[in-house]
């Protein structure tokens, strides 16, 4: 990046406050910001000159104090069932995935927050990759962006992304820092405009961050549970050791209760063949959830290289989801998709250039989730 680059401030990630507040240091009114975000996000403009409702005077101080930086796309992957992966370069070394995935009733973009992955968990392709950095604002909102371009997104018509997922490349609260900045452009009526329900982040179990959401987001939450006791989430789920499950359910709970609307949190469930499919898993998690207002997504494993897993068999994924749903539990089977250009869940891995081999045991998680 050139000097004259770096000295110019980037509009691409910042939310409406930012944009303000920005838009005020150079001597511009605060109804700039709306403008402006609208040309960038809903117009998928990243050219100042072609933001023809504001002054030619102000397009050009823009020119000379701003730029709209957006990610370079390396390869685009269609799949069979209509999915699309985009693999984004967002720097010299570095690449993350992004995944669109089409169905009747919405269309769901599935996002990544970080390069690569701290957390290990041992059914994961991500995690298999080590960690390098957590991405930034822009480089996190871009894939909204580009997603919006490629497929066409137009203001007024009929929304093609209706739905946005923190559930690519990495743990997003432990990037707070610059996902909640995020979700909060894709909640903006000035941007994406998507409410609050449609935009889910989950975890792994970050407890501090999950409180976080409640105090400062309000947006949906799902839980990357995959195991009903501590012992076996200890091994698939290595933040366990940290958060374990005496921790984490309170704060599940904490997040339900409370505030004007009803919550509740999507259980991600991996099942994976003879290690947590079992009926006495199946009841382990039914104690375990008790009265949590939930909704269990219990997800076909998705196979990776040089991984030792196998899927479960459709029958005991069905004897799982009749145990749990004869107990009152809400349950649903998530049908895979993309799989086919490795964009089914747990698969994406990106292009990690990690020569530090940073891992759960070297990253310090209470910096990084702030």
């Amino acid at each position: 990046m050139t000097d004259k680059i770096k000295n110019k401030v980037d509009l691409l990630g910042m939310d409406r406050t930012e944009l303000t507040e920005f838009f005020a240091s150079i001597g511009e009114k605060p109804f700039r910001a709306g403008q402006v975000m609208k040309w960038i996000h809903q117009f998928g403009v990243s050219d100042f000159e072609e933001m023809t409702n504001i002054s030619k005077s102000l397009r050009d101080k823009l020119s000379k104090t701003a730029l709209i930086r957006t990610p370079k796309i390396v390869s685009e992957q269609r799949s069979a069932d209509g999915t699309i992966k985009w693999l984004l370069e967002v720097d010299n070394h570095n690449c993350v995935e992004a995944v669109f995935i089409p169905e009747k009733s919405r269309g769901t973009l599935c996002i990544s927050s970080q390069v690569g992955c701290a957390l290990e968990c041992s059914f994961c392709s991500t995690g298999q990759q080590g960690f390098n950095r957590n991405l930034e604002n822009w480089e996190i909102v871009a894939q909204m962006w580009v997603a919006n371009k490629a497929l066409g997104c137009k203001p007024k018509e009929e929304r093609i992304i209706s739905n946005v997922v923190f559930m690519g490349m990495g743990e997003p609260l432990l990037n707070v820092k610059h996902t909640f900045p995020t979700a909060r452009i894709l909640m903006d009526d000035n941007a994406y405009g998507l409410s609050k329900r449609r935009v889910t982040i989950s975890t792994a179990g970050v407890v501090p961050a999950i409180d976080k959401i409640k105090e400062s987001l309000d947006v949906s939450l799902a839980i990357s549970l995959h195991a009903p006791n501590n012992t076996l989430r200890d091994e698939l789920v290595p933040i366990n050791k940290k958060y374990p499950l005496e921790v984490l359910m309170p704060a599940l709970h904490r997040y339900v209760e409370g505030g004007h609307s009803k919550k509740h949190v999507t259980v991600e469930y991996v099942m994976l063949d003879h290690v947590n499919d079992r009926l006495e898993h199946a009841q382990q998690l039914i104690e375990l959830l008790g009265d949590l207002p939930c909704k269990v997504n219990l997800i076909p494993f998705n196979p990776f290289p040089n991984t030792d897993y196998q899927r479960s068999s459709n029958n005991a994924v069905h004897r799982f989801k009749d145990a749990l749903m004869e107990a009152g539990v809400n349950c649903t089977v998530r049908r895979t998709r993309g799989d086919d250009i490795d964009a089914a869940c747990g698969q994406l891995a990106g292009k990690v250039k990690d020569r530090t081999k940073r891992t759960l045991q070297t990253v310090n998680l209470d910096k990084l989730h702030g």
